[in-house]
């Protein structure tokens, strides 16, 4: 079937839907709902209904609850949530995004009061989180179905949907400090302040704004040394000793004629604090030292809503949001690297040749040729970048009724930009290299006079390399009513329409040419995608206890076609102590504007992760083990075993569109007073899965991937192709479980406990079409989270949050624990070191005292049990903990005063 054929059998489905609702309309007017009772929209129907009628499974969490936890972001609350497999943002420049149920952060959509934002601006595949503002949210709804109908068809695994307060009288300051109980940084700091005036019902209009600010300080691998110490990692098959001949300070050297390289300084020991000694007489950057474990980041956010009454059924309200977010990311000092094809080497002439005026360390054999260094230049000290990301967004929302329907239209346009800066320890690669062949710039030590003024004058710092913008402008308009009384109540019946177009546009300047040890060159990608949709939902109560939903979304891509994604939902509650739900739905994404549109490279730009044997260059060792490998007679084994390798990302112009179908089939029951339980199964298929392959799939099956691996004329490796691909398929699904419990209320207080976690039944990925299914579940996936990182996507078989609540007059209390099973860790070490990474637990404790008049006071330890992060050997993971899935702060202290006024 030919897509003009299939868009227009799909544009008469839903023309048949759309006529069989407006026959019904003519045949009986609609009894309207209780005027008592308050209709409300809920993520993931278009129809206003009550809160309590809910097929889908929706979560929600209320903004009281990021108080009573002690909450400081929102990558807190992602993290928390069992249905998301999202990266700690410790490390990301992308910030904060969310991952459901695993399936990639660009099949999760997000949601600012039902509508979309501007993506993140380089991939333009997903939100970043930390430009909303956290003190203007009411709450956020959780809708755990997928491929969403009136949402948009790329949401394959849910809709996070934030949603802000309606109006706001009055207001509040609050400040709020977060305390590491060692020593080092990763503090916290937030202020935040919200002011708002009118009432709606008496004065019939509303304004208010809320200004929030957040900062983090850099927490250094050295604050935490027992994290990553040279015996932990030994244990663990990742003994830093391993590694020989890398970039180093004094730096490694070899010859034309001689490529196993040697350090003037092996044999006094290096030179600490920036090196210690490796194998093979060399020296080793030493990482405790440069390293990071927590970027230092800042967000800056304001809102502001004015909303006008203009009747008891109409209002407009206009809204606009500012979100700035700051992640300064610290790397290892500048490195010698060949920048425009002349390698870094230190001739004889050079007063700093070993054996020379300099002082230098004579080293036996040298003869006076010159020597190719590979030196970090521990005079700069740490590199590092400023990522700025702000982004705007503006809405102007219509909202009322006329006659028998209700109707929402609404005027957005969103701007995202994101700036790159060298901020400090860049320096030009060809002028390192020629401070190198003229002698000004010593790489066997530290610098002199002369050095130091050289190296300032070819400072980069300050100079952006980097500009990213992406935008989002669109209309919507939906309108429902009731149709007609049923058995079981009013047909009601939503229509809608939504046209927007997205664009990108991310260049890298020229800049990056000279600074050859970010191994970046100049680029320029930018693309632009229209897309309009006609959507339509059905809500059929055939009797009191059955309800059945049907919705179809017909959406024309200008790059893609047409696609055309129904859905359909039931609840069935036969009594008052269970209620039955369930639901089916297509999906359809099409390629980010990134992935499709972005910069293409025709060389390497960028490393690997993590550190890998070359299979050509230094084969006869484990396949995917790093450093078992041994270099070919002619190659520099610092160079290409157990080294971090170039890599080519960038877009794919050959992509084309994923599709899914899921469904989901749970229960409700109350079998006591004041004790619910629900489970709910998930089922999520995919083809033509977007993608990377993760780096340990090349190196594990060198043989297969071969044409990956593009190497030069001369046989060195060019580059591995890691861009993204259409892989195979995705099976995925499980079972999300909600308990709740009140006891009854006693003297010394109410409480209340809470139990949500998510079950994983099934993770097989695909790599290519028709090849077999592997299953992830509880270890590393055969498939990258893509443009946010190149780590596997990681799947517990169990995830939970237990909360248990207390609450006694102006006194109240949380206790919170987050948990994740077990997990096989990725094991490409020698077999005596395979192992399995442990459950981790995390247990948090808040008390909240609301004694005093406008004051509100919240007090709370993070991490009461000082667990250390997991412990992995998965060669992406510098420190040997999983940094992405939990915090090496540690435990941490945490006091919130609010004054309302």
């Amino acid at each position: 079937m030919n897509k003009h054929t299939s868009s227009i059998q799909s544009k008469l489905v839903l023309s048949s839907i759309t006529l069989a609702v407006l026959t019904v309309m003519n045949q009986a007017a609609a009894q309207q709902a209780d005027a008592g009772m308050q209709r409300v929209e809920v993520t993931g129907s278009s129809i206003k209904r009550l809160a309590t009628e809910m097929a889908l499974p929706v979560s929600t969490i209320k903004a009281e609850e990021f108080t009573q936890r002690g909450m400081t972001s929102l990558a807190d609350v992602m993290m928390a949530l069992p249905q998301s497999n999202s990266l700690a943002p410790s490390n990301a420049g992308s910030g904060t995004n969310i991952n459901l149920r695993g399936l990639g952060v660009n099949r999760t959509l997000v949601l600012l009061n039902g509508r979309r934002l501007a993506n993140e601006a380089i991939a333009d595949g997903y939100a970043n989180l930390d430009v909303i503002p956290m003190s203007s949210l009411l709450r956020v709804e959780i809708l755990r179905d997928g491929a969403s109908s009136i949402y948009g068809s790329d949401a394959i695994g849910g809709v996070v949907n934030f949603i802000t307060k309606n109006s706001v009288e009055g207001g509040n300051v609050t400040a709020q400090y977060v305390q590491p109980e060692k020593s080092g940084g990763g503090d916290e700091q937030r202020l935040s302040a919200t002011f708002g005036h009118g009432n709606l019902a008496t004065d019939g209009w509303n304004v208010y704004g809320t200004i929030d600010g957040r900062q983090r300080s850099r927490l250094a691998a050295r604050d935490r040394l027992e994290l990553s110490s040279p015996e932990l990692l030994a244990s663990i098959g990742r003994a830093p000793t391993l590694g020989s001949g890398g970039y180093a300070s004094p730096a490694n050297f070899t010859t034309a004629t001689n490529k196993t390289a040697a350090n003037p300084y092996y044999k006094s020991g290096c030179l600490a604090p920036y090196s210690i000694q490796g194998a093979k007489n060399t020296c080793i950057i030493d990482n405790n030292e440069y390293g990071t474990a927590l970027h230092e980041t800042r967000q800056l956010t304001f809102y502001a809503r004015g909303t006008r009454q203009v009747s008891d059924e109409h209002s407009i309200s206009l809204d606009y949001m500012r979100g700035e977010s700051t992640i300064i990311a610290a790397r290892n000092p500048t490195q010698s690297v060949t920048a425009k094809g002349v390698s870094a080497r230190v001739p004889s002439t050079s007063k700093w040749y070993p054996g020379g005026a300099g002082g230098v360390p004579a080293v036996a054999g040298l003869k006076g040729e010159p020597l190719i260094v590979t030196w970090s230049v521990a005079d700069l000290g740490l590199a590092s970048n400023k990522d700025v990301q702000l982004n705007q967004r503006l809405a102007l929302v219509d909202e009322g009724r006329i006659g028998e329907w209700d109707y929402k239209a609404g005027l957005v346009y969103g701007h995202s930009n994101r700036k790159n800066y060298y901020h400090t320890g860049y320096v030009s690669g060809p002028g390192l290299n020629s401070g190198l062949a003229s002698g000004a710039l010593n790489p066997f030590g530290l610098q002199d006079e002369a050095g130091k003024n050289y190296l300032r004058d070819i400072s980069v710092d300050g100079q952006m390399n980097r500009n990213s913008t992406s935008t989002f402008a669109g209309i919507d308009a939906t309108a429902s009513r009731s149709l007609m009384q049923l058995p079981g109540g009013a047909l009601a019946m939503a229509v809608g329409i939504d046209i927007h177009r997205d664009t990108t546009r991310d260049e890298r300047l020229a800049i990056t040419n000279e600074v050859s040890y970010a191994n970046a060159s100049s680029s320029r990608g930018e693309g632009a995608r229209n897309v309009s949709a006609l959507y339509a939902e059905l809500d059929i109560p055939i009797s009191k206890q059955l309800t059945v939903n049907v919705a179809a979304r017909d959406d024309y891509f200008s790059d893609f076609g047409n696609t055309f994604n129904p859905k359909a939902s039931f609840r069935y509650e036969p009594s008052k102590t269970l209620m039955l739900r369930g639901s089916a739905n297509t999906g359809f994404r099409a390629p980010t504007l990134f992935d499709r549109y972005g910069y293409r490279l025709p060389g390497a730009n960028g490393n690997t992760s993590g550190k890998w044997d070359d299979p050509t260059l230094c084969p006869g060792g484990k396949p995917g083990v790093a450093g078992s490998g041994t270099a070919v007679p002619g190659a520099v084994a610092s160079e290409v075993c157990n080294v971090a390798l170039p890599k080519q990302t960038g877009s794919n112009d050959q992509l084309t569109p994923e599709t899914s179908r899921g469904w989901t089939l749970g229960v409700v029951v109350e079998p006591v007073k004041n004790f619910t339980v629900s489970l709910d199964y998930w089922n999520i298929r995919m083809k033509d899965m977007l993608a990377n392959l993760p780096e340990q799939v090349y190196f594990q099956d060198p043989v297969k991937y071969k044409d990956l691996f593009v190497r030069n004329p001369d046989g060195t490796l060019a580059y591995i192709k890691n861009v993204t691909m259409n892989l195979g398929g995705q099976k995925t699904s499980g079972i999300d479980v909600t308990a709740n419990y009140a006891l009854p209320r006693m003297d010394i207080g109410e409480f209340k406990f809470q139990l949500d976690g998510t079950y994983l039944t099934q993770f097989d990925n695909q790599l290519e079409k028709d090849s077999a299914f592997v299953s992830n579940v509880g270890r590393f996936g055969l498939a990258s989270n893509g443009t946010t990182s190149s780590f596997p996507i990681i799947t517990y078989r169990w995830k939970h949050t237990l909360k248990m609540n207390w609450k006694r007059g102006d006194w109240s209390s949380q206790l919170t624990q987050n948990y994740n099973s077990q997990y096989d860790d990725q094991n490409l070490v020698a077999a005596e070191y395979h192992r399995e990474i442990k459950p981790y637990s995390v247990w948090n404790l808040t008390g909240t005292y609301s004694g005093f008049k406008n004051i509100s006071i919240v007090a709370g330890i993070t991490n009461m049990f000082d667990e250390n992060p997991p412990v992995t050997n998965h060669s992406g993971y510098t420190f040997g903990y999983l940094s992405s899935a939990a915090s090496p702060i540690g435990r941490s202290y945490n006091l919130r005063m609010t004054y309302n006024f």
